[in-house]
């Protein structure tokens, strides 16, 4: 680590601030996970964790709305053309927005665990 007798602080290889106290370098100091997350830009500090749950359940969510807007509108249409089966596909419609839905409830989850881990 080249550095200049002047200078006043040090940055270790994991990325906690090293201090010189009369000639000597002290040990890194710990920083908390949150510290570790947050960007710092001179005086403006950036947390990044609430764009990147924002992102991820805005994306996971896409797909399952769009398969669930497909699934009804094909149910719908097949309804209509034979309104005899109506018992059959309600019960296939159902099933399927189930599963599309939990496709969404993962994305939440990673969502909350993005924000609170």
């Amino acid at each position: 680590m080249q550095t200049h007798w002047r200078q006043q602080y040090w940055v270790s290889a994991n990325g906690g601030a090293m201090r010189r106290v009369r000639g000597a370098v002290t040990t890194p100091q710990r920083r908390t996970p949150r510290e570790m997350k947050i960007r710092k830009f001179g005086r403006i500090q950036l947390d990044l964790t609430p764009i990147a749950a924002a992102v991820a359940i805005a994306l996971g969510a896409v797909g399952p709305a769009l398969g669930i807007g497909m699934l009804a509108g094909k149910a719908m249409e097949a309804l209509g053309r034979n309104p005899e089966a109506r018992g059959a596909i309600q019960q296939n419609m159902i099933l399927a927005i189930a599963f599309a839905e939990a496709i969404a409830i993962y994305a939440l989850v990673v969502a909350i665990i993005i924000l609170f881990v």
